[in-house]
């Protein structure tokens, strides 16, 4: 076993920061307020989590573009708005729903945060659900409604790479912004 120099631990404290950061606050949110002792156990907590159990690296790109953020958080929260309307028009409708389909789509990034921000935002509309991800290939299988014909896959299929688009913009690396060219 080797040493570790002082330079490496710093790093590695630096980079889990956030982390700890993010699951303190976490843990102050589901506790609904704040006081010493949920500050205190939401820290050691979080030391806990991140010592004892085996979370594998995140790769960020370490960039971030606050106007393709904003742009992506306009068009999400377009997108949610317009999916509820026709969801609860499905819903209340006498016919019942007979056009659903489980899509394959590839996705151009190869990031694993990329794919889970891209998963997560498309779980959250209304009419789709991610029902698997195949990581190796970069591949994402989701339930749509309202897709009676080819026309509407391919239209679900472009939504999804719009918003990995906007999301690749916003915090991609050089490489995931290089193959979405």
């Amino acid at each position: 076993m080797t040493k570790r120099t002082k330079d490496e631990v710093r790093w590695q404290v630096r980079r889990q920061l956030p982390l700890l950061v993010a699951l303190v606050l976490l843990w102050m949110l589901l506790w609904g307020s704040f006081s010493w002792l949920n500050l205190a156990t939401g820290i050691l907590l979080a030391v806990l989590v991140t010592r004892g159990l085996y979370l594998p690296p995140v790769e960020l790109a370490g960039r971030f573009n606050p106007l393709w953020f904003a742009w992506f958080l306009l068009a999400f929260l377009y997108e949610l708005v317009v999916a509820s309307f026709q969801v609860a028009s499905q819903a209340f409708s006498p016919h019942p729903i007979r056009s659903n389909a489980v899509i394959a789509v590839q996705l151009r990034t190869r990031s694993d945060f990329i794919m889970t921000i891209t998963s997560i935002a498309l779980s959250l509309i209304p009419g789709s659900l991610i029902v698997e991800v195949d990581r190796d290939h970069s591949i994402l299988y989701l339930h749509a409604l309202g897709t009676r014909t080819q026309a509407d896959i391919d239209r679900v299929r472009d939504d999804v790479l719009s918003v990995e688009g906007r999301l690749v913009k916003a915090l991609g690396s050089r490489d995931d912004i290089r193959r979405l060219n």
